[in-house]
């Protein structure tokens, strides 16, 4: 149950409550809030006079379900909103990992000859072998800093572990939780202290509910800023890397208020597929893209199979106006 107090409640007495209730308690900036366990369907007496309204859900999925907030949350990223009533579908492009000042100032020129705002790319990389390239770790995020300095990009980085999340924080504008470290709770209680923009990855053996209730630990810590992002799953195929769970994605939009951005570069696995993925999913009227690009994906230290050339972006680009325009949306 999700339970906003009465206004005149201080933090003293919300804290009180808090631990009559066993909840976890957080300011919203207009109420504080209580949230304890779906199981409770009543309103204990013992707050009736201290609440202003109650949401029973009917699963532990409850900041970001629909039974609670019924409107989709709208969330800040590249200046502007996704999510809500908005229907803009943001394009977030950039090389898998920062390799070099060269290669990454080159790849924010492309976000702005094309007008993407985001500009994404990986300093610390969770690797599946130890023995490939890890990413250039303090000096990568310093690089990213310097192109939003230079350009005037928004910067998205994945966080690797939380020894290193408050220097994600510190230097990036969209902080990204990738598939590997979704069940870090470490991670994901940071990101609820913090009120930037958190992209969260669905873990490629992760179910629906997992996946939403990973969710709510960084909306359980105050931050209402929370995208999910759907990039394949591990299913019995073996002739992609993973399966993009569209089904999925119908039901997160169905069924939760998080907005919802779709990473067809990590599912397919292969730059063949990409842009036939990324207009399925424009299609779905989802609220955001995640596309790998490079500017020679051959001789890339990370993900080399899968990353697009420039010229392939620029088409794939052009051609999701039409797409977007289809079924309502706008690209932004």
């Amino acid at each position: 149950m999700v339970i906003h107090l009465n206004k005149n409640v201080n933090e003293t007495k919300a804290l009180e409550l808090a631990e009559q209730v066993k909840s976890i308690h957080f300011f919203n900036g207009a109420n504080h809030v209580l949230v304890t366990s779906s199981k409770l369907k009543e309103l204990p007496a013992s707050l009736q006079e201290y609440t202003e309204a109650f949401f029973p859900t009917s699963s532990d999925i409850q900041l970001a379900s629909r039974e609670y907030l019924k409107e989709r949350r709208t969330v800040k990223i590249g200046g502007q909103h996704i999510g809500g009533n908005t229907n803009n579908t943001i394009v977030i492009t950039g090389p898998c990992s920062v390799e070099s000042e060269e290669q990454i100032d080159i790849s924010a020129k492309l976000c702005v000859e094309l007008g993407v705002k985001v500009l994404r790319a990986g300093a610390f990389k969770p690797r599946t072998s130890p023995y490939t390239f890890q990413g250039l770790g303090l000096e990568g995020l310093k690089l990213l800093a310097k192109m939003r300095e230079k350009y005037g990009l928004q910067i998205i980085t994945e966080v690797r572990d939380s020894t290193h999340v408050d220097d994600i924080i510190e230097y990036a504008d969209i902080v990204q939780i990738g598939a590997k470290s979704m069940y870090d709770h470490g991670i994901l209680k940071k990101c609820g202290k913090t009120q930037k923009t958190v992209l969260l990855k669905r873990g490629f053996g992760t179910t629906l509910q997992e996946f939403a209730q990973a969710a709510e630990f960084i909306l359980s810590g105050g931050n209402p800023n929370v995208i999910l992002c759907e990039r394949g799953i591990r299913t019995f195929e073996t002739k992609t890397r993973f399966t993009l769970d569209l089904c999925g994605v119908a039901w997160l939009k169905e069924y939760t208020n998080l907005p919802i951005i779709l990473d067809p570069s990590h599912a397919i696995g292969y730059a063949y597929g990409v842009a036939d993925l990324a207009r399925a999913c424009v299609a779905m009227g989802i609220d955001g893209l995640l596309i790998e690009t490079h500017p020679n994906p051959k001789v890339a230290l990370s993900d080399a199979d899968q990353q697009l050339d420039f010229n392939q972006f620029r088409a794939l680009y052009a051609s999701l106006q039409a797409v977007a325009k289809s079924v309502g949306r706008t690209i932004i």
